[in-house]
């Protein structure tokens, strides 16, 4: 098996072993030029790095604190208790789903090239174009949630 070079982003597990990676880097080129793509995404982000950004994104801080009163009031402590069970276990399956068809199509373009693949190619820009302003739009809703929540926390009231 020939050498990778020291350029190219691979991480090796503590203890891995580097031929191991050098076998995964190379059948995901291969996947990647199988759907017609070069490989110039740098996978050089740490087990740090994407929990830091997974946690800004999704902003579990303000997100639960904001939703604890009224799930208090409305069902109680152990309707809280399943929900975040039955909630948890729901979130995992779509986690299992989206890692699979991460799996799957290895490229930067993540959603909008995910949903144009899977709606085939007399739908694909509609579906991008959908996925795209979905996800922007659950941002934005997103900000402005966390925005309305933090601004009615008033100390003197």
């Amino acid at each position: 098996m020939a050498p990778v070079p020291r350029s190219a982003a691979v991480s090796v597990a503590p203890g891995g072993d580097e031929d191991m990676a050098a076998a995964c880097f190379d059948a995901d080129q291969a996947r990647l030029h199988q759907l017609g793509y070069k490989q110039e995404l740098k996978r050089g982000l740490s087990v740090v790095s994407n929990f830091a950004f997974s946690f800004a994104i999704i902003s579990v801080l303000t997100g639960v604190t904001s939703t604890y009163n009224t799930g208090l009031r409305y069902g109680g402590p152990a309707s809280m208790s399943l929900g975040w069970l039955v909630v948890a276990s729901f979130n995992g399956c779509v986690a299992l789903s989206m890692a699979e068809i991460c799996s799957a199509y290895p490229t930067s373009g993540g959603l909008y090239y995910w949903s144009a693949k899977l709606a085939g190619k007399k739908r694909a820009p509609l579906a991008s174009w959908v996925t795209g302003w979905f996800n922007i739009m659950g941002q934005v809703r997103n900000v402005v949630a966390r925005s309305n929540f933090t601004g009615s926390l008033d100390p003197f009231e």
